[in-house]
């Protein structure tokens, strides 16, 4: 299983639609249990696969270093905010498997979110980690919000050479908020989908298209190409292609388990501790309801989002607002599916190329 090891809750970015805010009163700021305590738990399961995760990770790089000095994982991740990459050795650099980095697309973009400078930053400490022989999957780890451009802020990204992100995912900043769509200009969620979004993604299939049509280059846009590995694999997800409560969980600074690490204050999130919990008996205890069980999409998507199924927090109706999103990606995919197998077929382009993620990597195949 995926296991996010949140290193502390404190960060040392304040983007603007982050609601990661350190509270003791929600759980311990960092982390209270011992690390014997987190390795006893962690050598119950077979193949236990960390992501580090915060706040900011890397503002506990020590610690990060003694897990992986002594937790035989079968894989590293981490999600980070890439100010601090560059310092990280490179002894445990080459240990991860995934780099997953929070930025937005355009230097405008990201800077407006994240703080002025950010973009440079992060840059320039994934050209120092690519110049240090890191040569694992490096993932741009976007948000999406009402300044955001889909198609001009993936492109971007996916277009970078010195240093290249090998695959780009994102999220859609949607029950985040309150008061609700504040984010997008005149609280108007929906026109930005009809006018921005829903366009924007017609227009980046279409790109993804062009692009292995051309030379048979399968750019890694990671919610196309999840979504085209089932069509594809006939892959039908079970539930939640992010594995919330199935087989991902989160570990809190105070040991709490978690489905979803961005829910420590909800009571629906807590299936355990790590003091006397087993990982075998945790999947399956938090599920997805309805709308999403009805839906006709449901076997594609899988229920999109946990946290937002049970929580709602934009009520009922703009619940299903966001679900537009989700039905016009699901349609280009399965529109473009003949084109591809046919490309498939005419050997441009072959078949494994869409089997991506390979495993349960954290990243978001539905938006």
């Amino acid at each position: 299983m995926l296991y996010f090891i949140e290193l502390t809750q404190v960060c040392n970015l304040k983007c603007k639609y982050c609601g990661n805010t350190p509270d003791p009163d929600v759980d311990d700021v960092e982390v209270s249990y011992s690390l014997e305590e987190l390795k006893s738990f962690l050598e119950k399961d077979p193949e236990p696969n960390i992501c580090f995760y915060g706040g900011e990770p890397l503002l506990r790089m020590g610690l990060m270093e003694k897990i992986m000095d002594s937790i035989p994982a079968k894989r590293f991740l981490i999600q980070t905010n890439g100010i601090l990459l560059s310092k990280v050795k490179p002894r445990y650099l080459k240990q991860f498997d995934t780099i997953l980095i929070s930025i937005d697309g355009r230097k405008e973009t990201t800077d407006y979110y994240r703080g002025r400078g950010t973009y440079d930053k992060v840059i320039k400490n994934l050209q120092a980690v690519r110049e240090l022989g890191y040569s694992g999957d490096v993932i741009a780890r976007m948000a999406v919000s009402g300044r955001s451009d889909i198609y001009e802020e993936v492109k971007h990204l996916l277009e970078l050479k010195n240093p290249h992100f090998d695959h780009v995912h994102w999220q859609l900043d949607v029950f985040w908020d309150f008061p609700p769509k504040r984010r997008y200009k005149n609280r108007d969620f929906v026109k930005w989908v009809k006018e921005s979004y829903n366009p924007g993604i017609t227009k980046l299939a279409k790109y993804w298209y062009q692009k292995m049509k051309e030379n048979g280059n399968v750019l890694g846009i990671v919610p196309f190409l999840g979504i085209m590995k089932s069509l594809l694999f006939d892959e039908i997800p079970v539930q939640l292609r992010c594995g919330a409560g199935i087989d991902a969980f989160a570990i809190t600074p105070s040991g709490r388990i978690l489905v979803c690490p961005v829910a420590p204050e909800f009571k629906f999130a807590n299936v355990g501790h790590i003091r006397t919990s087993h990982p075998k008996d945790l999947p399956y205890k938090v599920t997805i309801g309805e709308p999403c069980l009805s839906c006709d999409y449901y076997s594609i998507c899988g229920g999109r989002c946990l946290f937002a199924n049970k929580t709602k927090l934009w009520g009922e109706k703009s619940f299903k607002e966001v679900y537009l999103t989700v039905k016009h990606l699901i349609d280009e995919m399965i529109a473009l599916k003949p084109k591809i197998e046919k490309l498939i077929n005419d050997g441009i382009v072959k078949k494994e190329d869409f089997y991506y993620p390979p495993y349960n990597n954290s990243t978001e195949i539905i938006p």
